[in-house]
């Protein structure tokens, strides 16, 4: 998919407008996606809340495109939020008391690992979880390239530092995580072994450079892998299809292979003793908040995400686009395992 870039007199006159148009906010009543219960996708509700005010160190934001991602319905299942979403992009309605790196108009992507809220149209955000937009990405990259893009950042270049020639297995290679991964891996000379579900995302986990792609559900992959690397294995698996999976991962890593597992809240883990690891292999469990520990490393990773996207080195495939109203159908759809790339809520 080309990626728009605004046009930059077009933007010039659209930021001095949102800054005129939100000098003076108003205030009264916006909608959000309300998880009523613990469940399924139907416990999503729309509903009519109080607009929140940002208080010091915050800023509120109009919401023009929030990411829906996997983790997003871990926390439904468990109600472990009361409105999801830690992603997505906007433009600063009003900045609350020390906040000094924003202002009204302002165009800006945000990531909220610890705090959600973003299925709505308007949120309220600490500075330290926002950085500017680039006039040349759209909102819409803006946001699908935050969680996912620093997810898989996070997994080649510190839970597995991808070396040249180095041999990978990309679990749900036409997903988001799986296409950003899979150019990463690219990027650094990796080879990409790509697993799909359906024979329809062949052509997309393709087109983002994977090397091979299987088509696997279960653990079917073991031997195609196996027989794909001449039964040596590869240097690293890169799993975040739970537990169904977790054995047959370890299963296709050559000795002092690394496992790096990113699914706690789509299945179980199955309990592993440590003498029961094959071959020497490494297991690592990648959370983002590891990679994100200050705004300035948040800064940072999101500016070189940004930067490859502008020199047309990393393409964010959009699956999907939903009205904010329509979130229980989008996760629905990405429960369903027939998307690819990611899905959007558009408020």
């Amino acid at each position: 998919m080309r990626r728009r870039v605004a046009a930059p007199f077009l933007v010039a006159i659209e930021k001095v407008y949102l800054q005129v148009h939100f000098a003076k906010p108003s205030f009264g009543r916006m909608k959000a996606i309300v998880i009523s219960e613990a469940g399924g996708p139907e416990v999503l509700q729309l509903q009519e809340r109080l607009t929140p005010r940002p208080g010091p160190g915050e800023i509120l934001v109009d919401v023009r495109v929030a990411g829906v991602n996997f983790f997003d319905v871990g926390i439904r299942r468990g109600r472990l939020a009361e409105v999801p979403g830690a992603e997505g992009a906007g433009v600063v309605v009003e900045t609350g008391e020390g906040v000094h790196e924003f202002a009204p108009g302002d165009r800006v992507a945000w990531l909220t690992i610890d705090a959600h809220g973003s299925y709505a149209e308007q949120v309220v955000l600490p500075v330290d979880s926002v950085v500017a937009v680039p006039d040349a990405i759209d909102d819409e990259t803006a946001a699908a390239v935050l969680l996912q893009g620093l997810t898989a950042h996070h997994h080649c270049t510190v839970c597995h530092p991808v070396q040249p020639g180095d041999v990978t297995l990309v679990h749900a290679a036409a997903g988001g995580v799986g296409l950003l991964l899979t150019q990463l891996i690219k990027a650094r000379g990796g080879t990409v072994i790509g697993l799909v579900s359906r024979p329809e995302k062949v052509e997309i986990a393709t087109a983002a450079g994977a090397d091979h792609v299987v088509v696997s559900t279960g653990d079917a992959f073991v031997e195609p892998v196996r027989a794909l690397t001449g039964g040596e294995g590869v240097h690293a698996v890169f799993d975040g299809a739970g537990g169904p999976t977790f054995a047959a991962s370890l299963e296709v890593l050559r000795t002092h292979g690394t496992m790096v597992f990113y699914g706690p809240l789509i299945g179980d883990v199955p309990t592993i003793a440590m003498n029961e690891i094959p071959r020497s292999t490494r297991l690592t469990y990648g959370t983002l908040p590891d990679h994100i520990r200050t705004h300035e490393e948040l800064a940072t990773y999101a500016a070189e995400l940004f930067a490859l996207v502008e020199r047309g080195e990393l393409v964010v495939r959009i699956g999907g686009r939903y009205p904010l109203a329509e979130a229980a159908r989008a996760h629905a759809d990405i429960e369903s395992r027939t998307t690819t790339g990611k899905l959007l809520l558009i408020p």
